[in-house]
């Protein structure tokens, strides 16, 4: 009788020009879930049968194998596919298996090797920071504490990162059992101070340290976050302070932010990414120029001044009011104590800001401010953004949740006489806003998907109806922010990482594009003596340091002799 040989799973030789049956059908299996995956909308059956390059029988046959298996699922109303919840099962099995420390690893390296600093790793341990990984720096100081050290949760980068990003109970239940130690001059020891540069924290993305631990010790710090958007960790940059400046900091802030993605994407989440367009090809206009150097992180919110001849704006993380002469560049900062996102005139004097907490009336000279409403008091994860008067003086203004989850904004309409009515809602960035020249239609911009909407408009009343799309973005043209409209009617729309600015006929056609020479244009007004020079604002938030040498006037305000003359702007009534 013949003896069988025992072959095992090694001994086997590989057919290099054979597949294993069935590997086929797998790869385009996955490569459906892909196709449905990166799709910004959901798509029906013959967009994803032609995405895929199948015929019909075969994409059916996949498709529905995938339903079953619970990775895909369809919705019976209009027949259009979207990821299945056995995934959402998975990724939060890879998440129980996570190893933050293995999955941190090559950031820590890399980081360290980028910036030449010490690179931390700390989680949240009881009431303090631990460090649970290391690499230090080529130059290294001696700072003091390493791997199986603790930091105060409220002195340090890690911590005020890793705070930022509990949810509101969590955050006040840890703080309130702190107790707040002083460790040097800088460290913040007060509730509403440390409130206020949590929230700002959670708006720009990363903490910054300086000398709140130790004397001569700075850092920057992002949060890592797993698929709940909850924090597990973060990841630092320490070094001293002569090396490590406030705007060196800044700087680095974009690459701790990445780092701490990719991190998640070690573990199974898809990592999130920053897209800007590639900067557009042809030498820089002549008719453009960079008329106020104020390298702001988020400029936002040109309103021209015309008796004082000054643009006066925001930048929403320093947080700070400007007044800006374009003649000279010169420029006037005022400190804000908490985020502010749009500023106008008040017609009996002073100005009247959107704020985080609500409408204040601002006293740039003096210093005060006073409530006025609080319409989201009951929402402290959110934030204002964009807003603007019109012609009847009422002051409208939209929000927007600082992480930016969906749904979260309103749109927000203040009247002379104090009253605060809710006008709109369920939009994910409330942003840039106006009114055509004949009041007729009101527009307003959201930023999440990319939208510029127009509403029929009752100048008397201050109502709006009938919201219709009048801008869709496409992809890869950048995401629409602030806007002017000129006295034609037609909208001015900054393409934040897009670098440009569109300008739109009243039916949403594209009529002309004004490239520039920064990524991140913000919004823009009309100004000057004529009203016939378009302003532009720009950010330099989150931009890589590459990035910024690529476009070192980030930050700046434009001035564009347009060709076209604008509207007034209406200070607030009341």
């Amino acid at each position: 009788m013949k003896k069988l040989a025992v072959v095992t799973d090694s001994e086997v030789p590989i057919d290099q020009g054979r597949e294993i049956p069935g590997a086929q059908a797998l790869r385009r299996g996955l490569s459906l879930l892909d196709i449905v995956a990166e799709h910004p909308s959901r798509l029906r059956f013959s967009e994803i049968a032609d995405k895929a390059g199948l015929t019909r029988a075969t994409a059916h046959r996949m498709l529905a194998t995938l339903v079953e298996a619970g990775l895909l699922r369809i919705d019976e109303r209009d027949q259009t596919y979207s990821l299945g919840f056995r995934l959402f099962e998975m990724a939060h099995r890879v998440w129980d298996q996570f190893d933050l420390r293995s999955a941190a690893e090559p950031e820590l390296e890399r980081l360290r090797d980028l910036t030449g600093e010490t690179i931390r790793l700390g989680i949240l341990d009881g009431d303090s920071i631990l460090y649970i990984d290391q690499r230090e720096a080529a130059q290294a100081v001696r700072l003091g504490n390493g791997v199986g050290s603790r930091t105060a949760c409220h002195a340090s980068g890690a911590g005020k990162a890793i705070l930022a990003h509990l949810d509101p109970l969590t955050r006040d239940r840890l703080l309130n059992a702190l107790g707040l130690q002083r460790f040097t001059p800088n460290t913040i020891t007060e509730r509403d101070p440390l409130d206020r540069e949590l929230d700002l924290t959670k708006a720009r993305g990363y903490a910054v340290s300086l000398e709140e631990q130790h004397l001569g010790i700075n850092s920057v710090a992002a949060p890592i976050l797993d698929p709940r958007a909850r924090s597990i960790g973060a990841i630092a940059i320490v070094g001293p302070s002569y090396r490590l400046p406030l705007d060196q900091l800044h700087a680095l802030g974009r690459d701790v932010m990445e780092a701490a993605r990719r991190i998640s994407g070690n573990a199974g989440q898809v990592a999130m990414s920053i897209q800007i367009s590639p900067r557009p090809l042809g030498a820089d206009r002549d008719d453009l120029v960079s008329a106020i150097p104020t390298t702001a992180f988020l400029g936002e919110g040109p309103v021209w001044l015309p008796e004082a001849k000054r643009l006066l704006m925001v930048d929403i993380l320093a947080p700070a009011a400007i007044v800006a002469d374009p003649e000279s560049g010169a420029f006037v900062s005022h400190a804000m104590p908490e985020l502010i996102s749009a500023i106008v005139p008040r017609r009996r004097g002073g100005y009247v800001a959107a704020m985080q907490s609500g409408f204040k009336t601002i006293d740039l000279d003096g210093g005060g401010s006073a409530l006025i409403a609080a319409p989201e008091a009951d929402r402290p994860g959110n934030r204002f953004n964009d807003g603007k008067c019109d012609r009847r003086g009422r002051f409208w203004a939209g929000t927007l949740a600082i992480d930016t989850t969906p749904g979260h904004g309103a749109l927000y309409r203040l009247d002379p006489d104090g009253r605060c009515t809710k006008m709109d809602s369920g939009f994910h960035v409330s942003n840039g806003l106006g009114w055509s020249a004949d009041d007729r239609t009101f527009y307003f911009t959201d930023s999440g998907p990319k939208r510029i909407y127009a509403y029929d408009y009752d100048i008397e009343t201050g109502s709006i109806a009938n919201r219709r799309i009048f801008v869709q973005l496409p992809d890869g043209v950048g995401t629409p922010d602030g806007l002017a409209v000129d006295a034609q009617g037609f909208v001015w729309s900054a393409h934040w990482d897009g670098w440009c600015v569109t300008r739109y006929d009243p039916d949403g056609k594209v009529d002309r594009v004004i490239n520039l020479p920064v990524p991140r244009p913000t919004s823009c007004a009309f100004g000057g003596p004529d009203l016939a020079t378009l302003y532009i604002t720009s950010a330099r938030i989150r931009l890589s340091a590459q990035q910024l040498a690529e476009a070192p006037l980030s930050g700046s305000v434009f001035a564009l002799k347009s060709g076209f003359r604008g509207l007034a702007e209406s200070p607030f009534a009341g």
